[in-house]
């Protein structure tokens, strides 16, 4: 037997172990690690030869800004109206979920095509990459990052305004 077809017959004995009869996309999982595994090896050797070093620390305000950040940008891509086309391929709308966020669900096509609409349609799932480039960002192009994570931060500070500002309209006059 040759030595794909033993990983192949190893992998299926594997998926069949670990999910009985569900089908879990494990394949795309594998292949979106690995997508993942690409970009932050891009980045460093960008890095690299942009000449960049790591810095040795990064301060409170730069974390905080980049979780504030990532947290918007996450649930943006993943569950705003606006953005549905980039999620269409994947999804399938199933019913708004309020203040402009969808909910979608996840069809069971190909694992490739499972694992990215599970990856698009979770802010969680999706933290990880936002996260990623962002940090990347700032140490290869900290000017614009920060601009960029600046502009995100203060839209998801004014969406929790927003949402302030509606409970308190509801509290007043309930």
């Amino acid at each position: 037997m040759s030595v794909v077809k033993e990983i192949s017959a190893k992998a299926k004995q594997v998926q069949r172990g670990y999910a009985g009869d569900a089908d879990r996309p494990l394949a795309g999982y594998v292949g979106l690690m690995g997508a993942y595994g690409t970009v932050v090896g891009g980045l460093t050797a960008l890095g690299r030869v942009l000449g960049k070093r790591l810095p040795t620390r990064f301060g409170v305000g730069d974390t905080v800004l980049l979780g504030t950040a990532t947290f918007k940008a996450s649930r943006l891509l993943a569950k705003d109206a606006v953005t549905s086309p980039l999620r269409a391929p994947f999804t399938r709308y199933e019913e708004p979920a309020g203040d402009d966020e969808l909910n979608e669900s996840v069809p069971g096509k190909g694992h490739v095509e499972h694992a990215l609409g599970e990856l698009l349609t979770c802010p969680f799932c999706l933290n990880v990459w936002i996260g990623t480039g962002l940090a990347a960002g700032l140490v290869i192009a900290p000017r614009p990052t920060r601009l960029a994570a600046t502009v995100l931060t203060a839209v998801g500070l004014a969406d929790a305004l927003h949402l302030l500002y509606d409970a308190g309209k509801k509290l007043a006059s309930g």
